[in-house]
């Protein structure tokens, strides 16, 4: 990793501030009826998508009606899950007024309320992104993603734990509010945490409650085939929004900073950092639906709060400008970018040798 200060001079950290502040407000400006109607339009199709899935398992005796009724839904729950809540979640319709689509008032279908998630993950995995002990998503608090990160024997199960994160994963990041670690180091206490955790068990019960009991016994003697559709909807989201998440933040080529190095850093600099901290993932307009355009994580990660549809048309022009500073742009296939995650988890599972060869050249400068 090389250190922040030694991308760019302070000039053309300014210029490129300013650069992209310029692309952000430009957006801005533009947005209007056609990012409202699409937004609606995929909540529409989300919301046919589960009536219709549903319906279908009302007939899952027939194996084709439980397959379609189980693609219906977990496509239903991809789309709430990425394209809508994540989007709307993060105040990028809030320019609307529609109290549909607020921030502070929407409600996702997973075990993780969204107050909660709102502070963890639009607060402080946004404003630290990829800080090594500021930015909790860098591992969960249960992985070692990162050299920065001292090993321990626990790790040498990085591969099983990032295998059941993936399979559990809105439980993942439902606990993650707990921030568990914290209280483990004193950081946090339980106390603290009981307004979260009221938050966490009175949700968990109503998705528990609607997908695991209501839902099968309204469909009476099908009631274990519904419960298993059901399962298998969460399973297919679950496994989804970890690869996309996963592929956007962890690859071999993205980088993590110290909180010296991003202390009193600037509005040029907190654009730098999201720059060489993200990832994006190539493919065609409905993989970057699916993936609610976190396909395009860089430019998320820059302008978190400008509607998620707007990411593939300025894509272009951001790699332009990452180019014309000698920047890199990381992107590339889901296949690549999820083998460079697997490598890395089973990699940083084992300890390495850190010899002075293989220390990073700026870390060594900052530990002297």
């Amino acid at each position: 990793m090389t250190g922040l200060q030694d991308r760019l001079t302070p000039e053309q950290v300014e210029e490129f501030g300013r650069e992209l502040d310029a692309l952000r407000q430009r957006i801005v400006d533009d947005l209007g009826q056609e990012d409202v109607d699409y937004i609606h339009d995929i909540i529409k199709k989300q919301r046919g998508l589960e009536v219709a899935g549903r319906a279908l398992l009302f007939a899952g005796f027939f194996p084709p009606a439980w397959l379609a009724g189980v693609g219906a839904l977990s496509l239903a729950k991809i789309l709430d899950n990425m394209e809508i809540g994540h989007n709307v979640m993060h105040g990028q319709y809030d320019w609307t007024r529609d109290p549909a689509l607020s921030s502070q008032r929407f409600e996702w279908d997973t075990v993780a309320p969204a107050e909660n998630w709102r502070h963890s993950h639009n607060y402080i995995h946004h404003t630290y992104t990829n800080i090594v002990d500021k930015d909790r998503d860098v591992g969960y608090g249960i992985l070692r993603m990162d050299t920065a990160q001292k090993w321990h024997p626990y790790y040498l199960g990085n591969p099983v734990y990032a295998t059941l994160l993936a399979i559990f994963f809105q439980w993942g990041v439902m606990l993650h509010d707990l921030e568990v670690e914290n209280v483990v180091k004193g950081e946090r206490s339980w106390a603290d945490n009981v307004p979260v955790l009221r938050r966490i068990l009175r949700k968990a019960s109503r998705q528990v409650g609607k997908d695991y009991v209501l839902f099968p016994l309204l469909t009476g003697p099908l009631a274990p085939l519904t419960f298993l559709g059901n399962a298998t909807a969460n399973l297919t989201r679950n496994l989804w929004a970890f690869a996309i998440i996963f592929c956007g933040h962890f690859p071999a080529d993205v980088e993590s900073f110290t909180e010296e190095e991003t202390s009193e850093e600037s509005r040029g600099q907190w654009y730098l950092r999201q720059i060489l901290g993200s990832a994006n993932i190539t493919g065609g307009p409905l993989f970057h639906i699916l993936s609610g355009n976190l396909s395009h994580q860089i430019e998320h990660h820059l302008f978190p709060d400008i509607p998620a549809r707007r990411y593939p048309q300025i894509a272009g022009e951001v790699r332009a400008i990452c180019e014309k500073y000698g920047l890199p742009y990381h992107t590339g296939p889901l296949r690549k970018q999820l083998w460079s995650v697997a490598k890395k988890i089973v990699k940083l599972a084992l300890p390495a040798p850190q010899s002075p060869a293989t220390v990073e050249p700026d870390r060594q400068l900052r530990a002297a």
